[in-house]
């Protein structure tokens, strides 16, 4: 699959049981911090079990055009030549992070304090999406920014000549906020100090800590308190990424919905700050289990079971949960058409500036598919049908966002007829092997023209 060129539709029919070993991808988020921080160390970092995703490879390609020395030795496994903090180079190009707004966002911060300047773009989804909340703290250090309006790329990071340490509190619930601020907060004298009201996923302080960093995290009445000691010399690291709990989520949400299915999904990132799916989905009574708990690289991983679950009931999922399960409301909004009554999502509108408006996309596909689906600025309610209640039968718009396409292709698995996406290009960006892993379980799919 392709995240750029022609679109390729695709339409995913009824199927089977899913059986099987489900070997998801490398965890996206920490494979591009692996990228950015080996690019920051002092020497060579090997990595093993990268995503090879078009949005981390877009990250590798930037971290070359700053200076870093990256080779690729074969599926998964990489090294970085690190160029130290405050070591980047001056890019001769534009920057193109395709679709990618974590990538985006954590390098504008990786070279907001350093004397550089660089020009950033990407597709069409991420230039529509706000910067603003980025470059807005990276100004207090002393960078500028100069996009277009509403803060949106093409935009050009003008980086601090003498970078001043920061004191900010994250004003709504986001890792890349958090994380672009800490990558600045790298090459900046003195403590930068990042205090964020709700927790949200944390593999930025535990992999600066393992480099070397100091990264003090406390809680205190004001919120969770991130504390960095700036210009370090962060050390190579020797990193085993875990498998990406965000694209474990299909694999495990279609298991549930579909009849007789008993699937495992080996080796999944466990870290409390990105597993809510997993606890909401119990909460729903989904017969889903961890097998062989264990922890790798400072991180909590598991296998994971999931069984046919044909007594889920809809439940009323905590606000506070949002930050912990954020990319993975599309696809509970799927498995909520398959329970039994209202399964009620609040607190998630910032799902409205992800790569898609996701509330907007997924009421729309969910509706043509015969649901009913109530949704405000902050709220999405999705009412059950039981197990195969949902009709099926539409074409649903991916709007260039591979969650949205993965989403309504599990859907069709179960639905009583088929579904159809636009456009399953975008899927590629994190999940290049979706199309063959789900069939490989016994999922139908079928590209246009086929």
């Amino acid at each position: 699959m392709s995240g750029h060129g022609d679109p390729i539709p695709m339409t995913s029919r009824r199927s089977g049981p899913l059986t099987g070993e489900a070997h998801v991808p490398g965890d996206k988020s920490i494979s591009h911090r692996s990228l950015i921080l080996g690019a920051l160390a002092v020497g060579e970092t090997h990595i093993t079990g990268l995503l090879e995703g078009q949005d981390v490879l877009d990250t590798a390609r930037a971290m070359r055009a700053f200076g870093a020395e990256l080779t690729h030795h074969g599926t998964g496994a990489w090294t970085v030549g690190g160029v130290g903090v405050g070591g980047f180079a001056e890019p001769s190009d534009v920057i193109d992070c395709g679709n990618s707004g974590t990538g985006v966002r954590l390098i504008m911060g990786a070279m907001a304090t350093s004397p550089i300047t660089a020009t950033f773009t990407g597709d069409a989804s991420l230039r529509g999406r706000p910067m603003g909340r980025v470059t807005d703290p990276l100004a207090l250090f002393g960078a500028r920014a100069y996009g277009r309006s509403g803060g949106r790329l093409p935009m050009t990071v003008v980086g601090a000549a003498e970078p001043v340490p920061v004191r900010y509190t994250v004003p709504v619930p986001s890792a890349q906020v958090k994380s672009a601020v800490l990558l600045a907060g790298l090459n900046a004298p003195g403590e930068t100090v990042v205090i964020e009201k709700e927790a949200t996923r944390d593999h930025t302080e535990r992999m600066l800590t393992g480099f070397g960093a100091q990264c003090r995290v406390e809680d205190s009445e004001e919120g969770r308190v991130i504390t960095l000691t700036g210009q370090p010399e962060l050390l190579p690291q020797t990193i085993v990424v875990p498998r990406d709990p965000s694209s474990a989520a299909f694999p495990v949400c279609a298991a549930l919905i579909v009849e007789g299915s008993d699937a495992l999904v080996p080796n999944i990132g466990l870290n409390p700050t990105r597993a809510g799916l997993f606890t909401t989905l119990q909460e729903m009574g989904a017969d889903l289990t961890f097998e062989n708990m264990r922890e790798e690289g400072g991180e909590p991983v598991a296998d994971l079971r999931a069984r046919f679950s044909p007594n889920m009931k809809g439940i009323e999922v905590p606000p506070e949960r949002a930050p912990s399960m954020i990319d993975e409301y599309p696809i509970l909004s799927v498995v909520a058409c398959f329970a039994e009554g209202a399964t009620v999502m609040k607190g998630v509108k910032e799902l409205r500036v992800k790569e898609s408006d996701r509330i907007d996309a997924m009421a729309r596909g969910l509706e043509a598919c015969g649901a009913t689906v109530e949704e405000d600025e902050d709220t999405l309610i999705v009412h059950g049908m039981g197990p195969g209640g949902l009709p099926g039968g539409a074409t649903c718009a991916a709007r260039l966002d591979h969650r949205i396409a993965m989403s309504f292709l599990c859907a069709g698995m179960a639905a009583q007829q088929p579904v159809t996406v636009d456009d399953a290009g975008p899927i590629a960006t994190s999940f290049p092997v979706f199309e063959p892993l789900m069939e490989k379980l016994g999922a139908q799919f079928v590209r246009a023209g086929e």
